[in-house]
């Protein structure tokens, strides 16, 4: 049954009726039933329809076409004519306003409903090209920011590379040994910030292009979590400390392991950049039967409430960052990981205290899953 609904604007309130009554037996919703054009602007205002069924000849200052032209161009609302004779003059001032149809009276209901329907379908159609055009543009104005955005973040830690490099080569008999490994040390956290980069990029373009699967298979989750902690632990500034704590058996579960890598190396490294110098974050997991928590907790600058709302878009960052690098990236990636592993995550941030954000993954122990797929086969 149809549900649209459908303003008749109508000066001949015996034909009103007759219409109204016609609307309703083939089911459509009759918001209202008006007699002049400057009635009709006030009712689609207030309404919002989803079709005007709109007599050319009104009473009044202002015809049917005036009409039609203002909602068309004012709420965009569909507009088809009811008209029982129209002289060539009239007719093409009517084309002008891009009607959605013509009823030409007097009509059948078959005449009423074919006129309705193309003209709603035709208003799906211009709908979903609209949205098309409008998510391919924005497509478009992502890609450029993110080549943008990839150009600069590659080309600020190979400036450091390069001049650590020219120095040493240069300055190397000048430099002491504490200087010296200064220098080298600034090539190696460079290196991981590219390597961090390109990893960032190709994960969101893998996702972007629906090339980001979900492969689970057992894990000892516990262990796992040690490795990475060790890993990043040995890549970033010493003044940092992680601090990582396993409640629970964690040892025989079946999660995606490349995934969890992306939003663990993510969530990780960004409460160590955004944490003081000599700040610890805080990492714990814990493992019940049906569900993995994973929490990180850092003392850093926090996040702002109102960028809280945009965390996860792509190239969002706060406004209190300062000059703290980063591309935005790492939060997208995390959700989409997240979202592929039907995961869920909470951020508690306050400004100056720090973040603490908690995610959880379902996920059936690896002994379960094997007895599932004896049963099965």
């Amino acid at each position: 049954m149809a549900s649209e609904k459908i303003l008749i604007v109508e000066d001949e309130r015996v034909v009103a009726r007759d219409i109204e009554k016609r609307l309703k037996k083939l089911g459509y919703v009759v918001s209202e039933s008006v007699a002049s054009g400057e009635e009709a602007i006030a009712k689609v205002a207030e309404l919002r329809p989803d079709l005007v069924l709109m007599d050319i000849r009104l009473k009044g200052h202002m015809d049917g076409i005036e009409a039609a032209e203002q909602i068309r161009t004012d709420f965009d609302t569909p507009v088809i004519y009811l008209t029982a004779y129209a002289d060539d003059a009239t007719l093409q001032r009517a084309k002008v306003t891009e009607p959605f149809g013509y009823i030409v009276k007097p009509f059948d209901e078959r005449d009423l409903q074919v006129a309705i329907e193309v003209a709603l379908r035709r208003r799906l159609s211009e709908t979903a090209i609209r949205v098309a055009l409008e998510k391919e543009k924005e497509l478009s104005e992502l890609k450029s920011r993110f080549w943008s955005m990839a150009a600069h973040e590659i080309r600020s830690p190979m400036t450091s590379i390069l001049g650590c490099a020219q120095l040493l080569e240069h300055e190397y008999h000048n430099l002491t040994e504490e200087r010296r490994r200064e220098f080298l040390y600034m090539i190696q956290e460079s290196l991981r910030t590219m390597d961090q980069l390109l990893n960032d990029l190709l994960a969101i373009g893998r996702a972007e292009g629906g090339n980001l699967k979900f492969e689970p298979a057992p894990l000892d989750l516990e262990q796992f979590c040690l490795s990475l902690v060790e890993e990043i632990q040995f890549s970033v500034n010493p003044h940092h400390r992680i601090r990582f704590n396993c409640h629970g058996d964690c040892e025989n579960t079946y999660l995606d392991q490349k995934l969890l890598r992306h939003i663990l190396t993510n969530l990780i490294l960004n409460a160590v950049k955004y944490s003081p110098q000599g700040g610890t974050v805080y990492f714990d997991l814990s493992c019940a039967p049906e569900e993995v928590t994973l929490q990180v907790r850092d003392t850093g600058i926090g996040i702002p409430l109102d960028a809280q709302q945009r965390l996860f878009e792509p190239f969002q960052r706060a406004n209190n960052v300062g000059d703290i690098p980063g591309t935005g990236l790492g939060l997208t990636i995390v959700k989409r990981c997240l979202d592929l592993h039907s995961g869920q995550i909470a951020v508690e941030s306050e400004v100056g205290i720090g973040t603490t954000i908690i995610i959880k993954l379902p996920h059936h122990q690896y002994a379960d899953s094997q007895q599932e797929s004896t049963v099965s086969s």
